[in-house]
């Protein structure tokens, strides 16, 4: 009946078909099925009469099949669902929704062709219509689709699509605040799978660049890092954690940065922390540059530094916590860069980090009123132990950043660095001194210098010349003679580094009689000629500042046993046989100058100084190899052990003080070998001005004897006003000393013992009598008297 009525009504007149269609039950209206476009005949047969019973398969087939038979029509078709989704949305017919996105999805992996990119539109309209939605089931939904969207390779670019509406969605999901604990997570994770999304389709289309855009990145970053901070659901694993499935898409995101898209990302991920003050405490801040650092490309590393220092720069002002946890981030990223990757920021770090340790001091040390206020006083002590912080930490930083670069940046940063260590006495142009006083000039040399210490540290130059430069040398040998113990350590310390490039530092530790030297297994190379020429430049300058060192009055143990240090890394490294006799020449300089105490000296630094010489000279006999050297020494130790143990390391250091005695104690030492050395030592002022005025000339004539103790005291020869003319006065004899004692060398190399035995002892007859390593007598008096 229902076909006649339709039939009669198409007969008479078309508009009185319509008006029958229209006012026919739905399921009326099926008779007409074959009047309506085939694409919505095979869109409305996919879907169920009751959704539970989910999506047709064999219909989807034949829609499938049609879609790639007439790719044309791929837009009708997304139009059309697109239509039927919108309209479920709306009646809250969630079931037909989960269908028409399954069908959307499988169209979209199907199809491949050109003409998809109208369909796709269709696609991203409905994916933007469940996002809009309040219902997280549909947000996750949506969110699922547009993933396997994500993940489809197209053909060819897209010119006009954007996805900055996706880009503020996911993004706002990504910061859900449900009330359920459940829910709010999986809103979460489908928003960091959006953006994730949105990441892998976008970087690779040089045509969506776009998206490292500021706009975009503001949103993109915060979100990632506000879940990796908010790590609530600990517990879960895998993509189902915000937290973990957060960093892996930061750790996507920043791999694909170009050189040129580095900035724009890291810069929000400085505002993030700012705006959650998450700088004091940084246990979140550092973390997230380590993840950074390794997660660029190594020779982006130096974008990463630049930025941080920006931003220190603008918390120059700022509380001391929170300029320190800029800095240990800095820190962080320095100690990550790989070697050459720093590129040409070496300067600018050194020089940012080193305005902020000035400026650092500046905030500790300034503004003396308010220091001086009783009110204050805790608060300044507090502020006083933050600044500390700071100042340890661009310490640490420095090292670290020097430590980090190749070993010919690394001798240009030592020499920087160096550059900026204010010295009495001479220009300082980058840091100025005159507010900080003398206190804060003393805390920044400290400071410098300890940097200095790391930088060098595990630095293995080739050749002296490379690492202690004339331009380099010369400052720290100055800072050498300030009057203050522990600078003076600080510069035998970065020595040390230099010297010692067979890492025999650790065996050689502390001052003492080392019994059996060939038990350390002392690494050394012969001496090259390139550190030969070193020597005859610049090792009296060596010499020089270790005989002033010796003999400064607030010595104590630490210094000793670096000067040891000192004299044993040289002989080690860079003692050949002229070397072996200016040291030996040395410690009879010292020796003679604990004896003479011209100037005064404690009794402390004296018998220290004895000490001192002893030591080296048991360690150097015994690296010579001598027996009568060695018997000497041995002999001489066992005699102080006996009766002055004072002056052996192992007593006057442990038990810090010196017994009185009387004046007639008396020490013999006499030196056995099958040499004979004529020699002049000279001490010459130093250019660079100190705190006292002094000329110390010594001269010394040393002939060493094969037999043993002498009954009668020897004296040495009298230094007059001549004598020291003509010690000074060399510049004309320095080739005729040199074949002097070039000849006198050869002579005793070459010449039997007997004959070497009958000239000492010729020599001793006529009343010439030697001064030997330890003179004859000492006269020890009670240190009260000093």
């Amino acid at each position: 009946m229902h076909l006649s009525l339709c039939h009669r009504a198409r007969l008479v007149h078309p508009l009185s078909f319509a008006i029958l269609f229209i006012s026919l039950p739905r399921r009326v209206c099926g008779c007409c099925g074959p009047l309506r476009p085939r694409y919505k005949r095979l869109v409305d047969n996919i879907f169920p009469e009751d959704p539970k019973d989910g999506l047709v398969k064999s219909d989807m087939e034949k829609l499938t099949f049609y879609a790639v038979s007439a790719p044309e029509k791929l837009d009708r078709i997304g139009a059309y669902l697109a239509e039927r989704l919108s309209r479920d949305v709306v009646r809250h017919r969630y079931g037909y929704v989960v269908i028409a996105m399954e069908a959307l999805d499988q169209l979209l992996m199907a199809c491949h062709s050109q003409s998809i990119k109208p369909f796709v539109e269709s696609f991203l309209h409905m994916v933007a219509k469940l996002l809009e939605s309040r219902e997280p089931d549909l947000q996750v939904l949506g969110t699922n689709s547009f993933v396997k969207f994500a993940n489809i390779e197209e053909d060819t670019p897209s010119y006009h699509r954007r996805y900055d509406f996706f880009v503020s969605q996911f993004s706002a999901m990504c910061h859900s605040t449900h009330e359920d604990p459940e829910t709010r997570s999986r809103i979460r994770v489908a928003g960091i799978k959006g953006l994730q999304g949105v990441v892998r389709k976008t970087v690779n289309d040089e045509l969506q660049a776009i998206i490292w855009e500021p706009q975009h990145m503001d949103k993109l970053i915060p979100s990632m890092l506000f879940n990796m901070q908010d790590n609530e659901d600990s517990e879960r694993a895998g993509e189902e954690n915000p937290a973990s499935l957060a960093e892996s898409c930061f750790r996507e995101l920043l791999g694909r940065a170009a050189y040129g898209n580095m900035n724009n990302a890291v810069h929000p991920v400085l505002v993030h922390l700012d705006n959650h003050r998450l700088w004091d405490p940084n246990d979140f801040a550092v973390p997230c540059f380590r993840i950074i650092m390794y997660s660029i490309q190594a020779q982006h590393s130096h974008h990463v530094i630049q930025q941080v220092l920006s931003h220190l720069d603008t918390h120059s002002k700022n509380t001391p916590r929170v300029r320190a946890g800029i800095v240990q981030v800095l820190l962080e990223t320095v100690a990550i860069a790989a070697k050459g990757s720093i590129g040409p920021t070496v300067l600018e770090v050194f020089n940012t980090l080193l305005k902020h340790l000035r400026m650092s001091v500046d905030f500790e040390l300034g503004d003396g009123s308010r220091r001086n206020s009783a009110s204050s006083h805790s608060s300044t002590r507090t502020k006083e132990s933050e600044e500390r912080i700071v100042q340890n930490a661009i310490i640490q930083t420095i090292g670290f950043f020097g430590g980090n670069l190749p070993d010919y940046q690394r001798a240009e940063v030592m020499m920087f660095i160096m550059g900026k260590v204010p010295v009495y006495g001479t220009p300082c142009h980058t840091l100025d001194t005159v507010k900080i006083g003398h206190q804060g000039t003393k805390r920044i040399q400290t400071m410098l210098l300890s940097s200095l210490i790391m930088v060098t540290s595990e630095f293995k130059c080739k050749t002296m010349c490379a690492g202690l430069p004339v331009a380099f040398l010369e400052p720290l040998c100055s800072i050498s003679l300030m009057e203050d113990s522990e600078l003076r350590q600080l510069v035998l310390e970065i020595l040390h580094n230099i010297i010692d490039r067979h890492d025999n530092r650790a065996k050689l530790r502390g001052i003492r009689i080392i019994p059996n030297v060939a038990a350390l297994k002392i690494k050394r190379e012969k001496i090259s000629k390139q550190d030969v020429v070193f020597m005859k430049k610049h090792g009296q300058q060596l010499y020089r500042h270790i005989y002033l060192g010796c003999k400064e009055e607030d010595n104590v143990q630490k210094n000793f046993e670096l000067l040891f240090t000192a004299l044993a890394l040289i002989t080690i490294e860079l003692a050949n046989e002229e070397v072996m006799i200016d040291l030996m020449r040395l410690s009879i300089a010292l020796q003679e100058m604990a004896l003479a105490n011209e100037e005064n000296m404690p009794m402390f630094i004296r018998c220290g100084i004895m000490a001192l010489v002893a030591a080296y000279l048991n360690f150097l006999s015994q690296m010579i190899a001598n027996p009568p050297f060695c018997q000497h020494v041995s002999k001489v130790i066992e005699m102080r052990n006996l009766d002055a143990p004072y002056l052996l390391p192992e007593h006057i250091f442990r038990e810090k003080c010196v017994k009185p005695l009387s004046r007639g104690f008396i020490l013999h030492i006499n030196m056995v070998t099958d040499s004979f050395f004529t020699f002049s030592v000279l001490i010459y002022e130093d250019r660079l001005p100190r705190r006292k005025s002094f000329v110390d000339t010594i001269s010394l004539q040393v002939d060493i004897l094969s037999n043993s103790l002498p009954d009668q005291s020897q004296l040495a020869e009298e230094i007059t006003f001549e004598t020291l003319k003509k010690a000074i006065d060399t510049t004309g004899l320095e080739e005729q000393e040199r074949e002097r004692r070039r000849q006198v060398m050869e002579k005793f190399q070459k010449a039997p013992f007997e004959e070497i035995a009958a000239h000492c002892e010729s020599k001793v007859q006529l009343g010439l009598a030697p001064i030997l390593i330890a003179p004859p007598h000492i006269y020890v008096r009670n240190p009260g008297n000093d």
